[in-house]
């Protein structure tokens, strides 16, 4: 909620602006590799501009009007992306995984009237086009910029060739009438309710971020000198604002990874380049460094590895710094802190901790009554400063369930703050369970399990496991009988992989309080 403008650059009043200023500066050095191919800020400058105008000249859209971009990391997302904000629209970031029912849901909750989307995964999309007040669709294929040919057909929809063809056609249209507090990025999240929020997202509060981000790196990431590893998505808020903003604001040369989940394919694209920053999730560091081949890469120049999205290990530390020889520094955030909040210091990391607020930022412990707990007591993070997010969007009761009067918002995890200053991530007060570092809700999950015509009620809980940190498991009662292959195929209908319960157990009864409420701490015991 603060407005505070303390770390916006003089002359910048939108994330447009912030972006042309490091495009201009960093005009001559890489900005982008995907499958093999590089573009230069210069080349990703030309392109986003011709995306802004088709969007401002062709489609009609204007300042503040929301565009879901739903693409891999390919070098379409940070074009479209850039595009949009130079074009003053708002980004909707959108996981090309989801199924047709999340992307309903989000698309009408955003009030989205243009969509960027894989012509893959063009038929989930045409299951509710109906529904949904998506005026425009441009259509890609992920190797569509490296070789035309590929660009994808299609009698309604334009693909991404055209779009960029026809924006050279005209000069860009100023930007005008954009405060550097308005909503700049919706980012969903889930919720205790199961419906997924759009955390709105100002200029100032993602400029701010990157600032702060920056900030606390100091020395150790330089000018136009790094390259940058991201094999997290781009539609996800670490990957979005860290090196999407962040490190592009210092001339980065950012290698997206389309797909981490194939580390054979992963290995072959990093394995050419001397990187020197790597930006991963805990799951991701375990998972490589005991892969046989990671240990052929060059890592002689490799000085930064960032962890955030879920709790670092020392498993993973260990394991990580026994194959490249790099420490790694673990960071904290939410979507609703745009999203980083504290973060270690390079070289002087506190492991088991996520380090000490980043410039800007207060964290605050506070008990149920929602009063400040002294130094060294467990209690509800929150956090007040200058990225923390708008509110919900269009959810004003929601907003006021997870910020205080003073602007803190209420994280749902609990912590601590140590003698040193740093904060211990002790527990979650939400029943939210992290699969790879993507959220997964329960009630979400729950909802569609009740919704198979055998199931009478359903209970969804996270269980550690080694491969993705958590794994959902599922306990149901049923009307009648039916095997579990038979619900976790209706799961697989209606829910991303991730969220899809690995676990299912068929129960008499699930357990209850007096009052009836669901008891989920039983099923954990």
């Amino acid at each position: 909620m603060s407005n505070s403008t303390n770390f916006i650059p003089e002359n910048i009043s939108s994330i447009g602006d912030f972006v042309e200023g490091f495009f201009t500066q960093h005009a001559a050095v890489p900005a982008y590799t995907a499958l093999g191919q590089t573009y230069s800020y210069a080349q990703i400058d030309a392109a986003s501009a011709q995306f802004a105008t088709y969007c401002v000249n062709q489609l009609g859209l204007k300042v503040g009007d929301r565009i879901a971009i739903q693409l891999p990391n390919v070098l379409q997302n940070p074009i479209a992306v850039y595009g949009a904000f130079r074009a003053g629209l708002v980004v909707v970031n959108t996981n090309p995984l989801y199924t047709p029912r999340e992307m309903k849901h989000q698309f009408n909750d955003s009030g989205a009237k243009a969509l960027v989307i894989l012509a893959d995964f063009l038929p989930k999309y045409d299951e509710i086009a109906e529904d949904v007040a998506i005026e425009s669709v441009i259509i890609t294929s992920a190797t569509e910029l490296l070789m035309p040919n590929t660009a994808p057909e299609h009698t309604e929809h334009v693909n991404f060739t055209n779009v960029l063809a026809q924006g050279a056609l005209a000069d860009f249209p100023p930007r005008t009438g954009i405060d550097i507090n308005d909503v700049a990025a919706l980012q969903y999240t889930g919720g205790t309710t199961g419906v997924s929020k759009g955390a709105a997202l100002s200029h100032s509060n993602i400029i701010s971020n990157c600032v702060q981000t920056i900030g606390r790196l100091g020395d150790n990431f330089d000018i136009q000198a790094e390259m940058v590893v991201c094999p997290l998505p781009l539609y996800h808020i670490y990957a979005f604002t860290v090196c999407m903003m962040a490190f592009a604001s210092r001339g980065a040369h950012i290698l997206l990874i389309p797909n981490p989940r194939d580390p054979d394919a992963f290995i072959a694209a990093i394995k050419p380049h001397q990187f020197t920053t790597f930006a991963g999730i805990n799951t991701l560091f375990v998972g490589l460094a005991s892969h046989p081949d990671f240990k052929t890469c060059d890592f002689s120049k490799l000085k930064l590895t960032i962890s955030g999205g879920t709790a670092l290990t020392q498993a993973a530390v260990d394991a990580w710094r026994g194959v490249t020889g790099c420490e790694i520094t673990e960071g904290y955030g939410l979507s609703e802190t745009a999203p980083v909040a504290a973060f270690n210091e390079v070289g002087n990391e506190q492991y088991g901790t996520v380090g000490l607020p980043v410039d800007g930022t207060e964290i605050a412990i506070l008990a149920d009554d929602g009063s400040q707990l002294p130094q060294g007591e467990s209690g509800e993070i929150a956090i007040r400063g200058p990225q923390v997010m708008l509110g919900y969007w269009q959810r004003p009761d929601a907003t006021a369930e997870v910020m205080t009067a003073d602007g803190y918002f209420k994280t749902g995890d609990v912590g601590i703050i140590l003698d040193n200053g740093c904060i211990k991530i002790v527990d979650r007060l939400k029943d939210m369970i992290i699969v790879s570092g993507f959220n997964v809700y329960p009630n979400e999950v729950e909802e569609v399990l009740t919704l198979h015509p055998s199931v009478l009620e359903a209970a969804v809980i996270g269980k550690p496991d080694d491969k993705t940190g958590e794994r959902v498991c599922a306990y149901v009662a049923l009307k009648n009988t039916v095997d579990t292959d038979d619900i976790e195929a209706h799961c697989r209908k209606l829910l991303t992989a991730y969220k899809v319960p690995k676990e299912i157990h068929i129960l008499d009864e699930l357990p209850k309080s007096s009052v009836g409420k669901l008891l989920r701490r039983m099923l954990r015991d």
